[in-house]
């Protein structure tokens, strides 16, 4: 390199993506500073700040694009633990401000703001329509001269999609606000249309997450190519759009609700992420008798041919948290029953983490499950089960008129297709919606079977011990050639 050619030391930015929750956060640092930011951290800081070091950075400011209402936000974790500045929006009106900005001293942001990291510049954009203090943040990298990079979208604008509008009257339950949110976030879209095409698009979520309906499984994009394949950014009528965007929305987590008051009156301030301990196989009467929160994190077949009564099927799987999210609630002690193995521990260990990511934080321990079902046993009681039925004999029984079925499904994928006359309780509600079942032998079904087995494990615990669950679910159904109606 010639020496009066000086050397710019780039931007970094590293993306941090967590699967269970199909969200994307991100720290950007100036290498010619070594300060870094952080942008819609989880709970779970250590990554952040192991990556930080590796690279040589000091993790300066922390923030993020909204109040999250799939996740416990990590950014005042992060803020406590490295000593970073936190900067939190200060648009949306009053019922949208965060509760501990002063106390924590957060700077406040309003559109037109500027967040500075060494040689790099994150301007604020006020994207409302998701939620209403929502912002997304244009970032330039001031030495290399040619202006904006990108744009951290957070949930306003994904690959492929946009942020819904709905949550806060499905999930919040603020009444009459979908159709204004919608109206609202189409406003914005016009704004993001007159962006440059270039600036790369950095989103907080990717396929699978229930913070919009159709997210494309690509890390990042450009305007210029959501201008063209992104229905939401494309559909320019608003109207159309209004309706668009609010139709087959899929049902929100009922934890949805609880993420938005945690977020906005401030997270607990872990200091580490809990690591339960394990206890003596012999605390499952106690445990069981107390009608204790025993998750089984075993398989569903092993589930459902032998398990302590009471206890709920959620095994070990990317879609753990999100289904504990949606039945177990947020006042009550959870145990853990892991899978015997030499992983068991790690097992517990994840399985707590994850549902610390979601703010259920009351895990008191964990057992063998093997070991515990034993030690059940001895103590002279009797085990539970899960009846399982095929397709061929539930087309059987349901013409001789014998069992109700319930499809346990979304309503979107209910009304896609459904066995005839059978009603739909998405599995999440179906502890609401327990005295409305029918007082005759029932059947669940989802998809799969993989929501069935939950549904059926919930009811169980509910007293409706006269639950099959169906082998296969609609998949097989269709697979047979029964009869479908929509």
């Amino acid at each position: 390199m010639p020496s009066d050619v000086a050397y710019i030391h780039p931007m970094l930015l590293r993306q941090f993506y967590d699967p269970a929750l199909a969200q994307a956060s991100y720290l950007i640092g100036c290498q010619a500073t070594g300060d870094a930011i952080v942008i819609d951290p989880l709970r779970d800081v250590e990554p952040y700040v192991a990556a930080a070091l590796a690279e040589g950075l000091r993790i300066s400011d922390v923030t993020e694009t909204h109040i999250h209402a799939d996740f416990v936000s990590g950014a005042r974790e992060l803020a406590a633990r490295t000593g970073a500045k936190l900067h939190l929006s200060a648009e949306g009106g009053p019922e949208w401000q965060y509760a501990f900005a002063t106390t924590d001293g957060a700077r406040l942001l309003r559109d037109g703001d500027r967040i500075v990291v060494g040689n790099i510049h994150f301007d604020v954009l006020h994207t409302p329509g998701h939620t209403p203090e929502h912002l997304s943040f244009i970032v330039t990298d001031t030495p290399s001269g040619v202006g904006p990079i990108g744009i951290l979208t957070g949930d306003f604008v994904f690959v492929g999609d946009v942020g819904r509008p709905d949550l806060l009257e499905t999930a919040a339950k603020i009444a009459n606000t979908m159709e204004a949110g919608a109206r609202t976030l189409f406003a914005s879209l016009e704004r993001f249309r007159t962006l440059p095409d270039h600036l790369q698009v950095w989103p907080g979520h990717g396929a699978g997450s229930a913070c919009g309906k159709a997210l494309g499984a690509i890390p990042s994009s450009t305007v210029g190519y959501e201008k063209l394949s992104n229905w939401g950014v494309g559909t320019t009528d608003e109207a159309e759009f209004v309706r668009m965007v609010l139709d087959g929305q899929p049902e929100p987590p009922k934890y949805f609700a609880q993420m938005k008051r945690i977020n906005r009156e401030g997270p607990p301030i872990l200091g580490q992420l809990p690591a339960p301990h394990q206890l003596p196989a012999s605390a499952i009467t106690a445990l069981a008798t107390a009608k204790a929160w025993l998750l089984d994190l075993r398989t569903a077949a092993a589930f459902a041919k032998q398990h302590v009564p009471g206890a709920i099927s959620l095994p070990a799987s990317r879609t753990f948290s999100t289904w504990a999210g949606w039945v177990v609630p947020y006042d009550v002690d959870i145990t853990l029953l892991v899978p015997h193995g030499t992983q068991a521990a790690d097992i517990a260990r994840h399985a707590a983490r994850e549902l610390a990511m979601i703010g259920l934080d009351r895990v008191d321990g964990w057992l063998d499950a093997d070991a515990a079902l034993v030690a059940w046993i001895d103590a002279g009681h009797t085990t539970g089960s899960i009846e399982q039925i095929e397709v061929s004999a539930l087309s059987d029984s349901l013409r001789a008129g014998e069992l109700h079925v319930i499809d346990v499904r979304g309503h979107s994928e209910w009304s896609a297709g459904h066995l005839p006359g059978v009603a739909n309780v998405p599995v999440g509600y179906l502890s609401d919606e327990l005295s409305a079942l029918p007082d005759a032998p029932l059947v669940v079904h989802c998809q799969s079977g993989a929501r069935s087995a939950i549904a059926a494990s919930l009811l169980h615990r509910l007293g409706r011990t006269d639950v099959q669950n169906m082998v296969g679910g609609f998949n097989a159904w269709q697979a047979a050639a029964l009869p479908v109606e929509r």
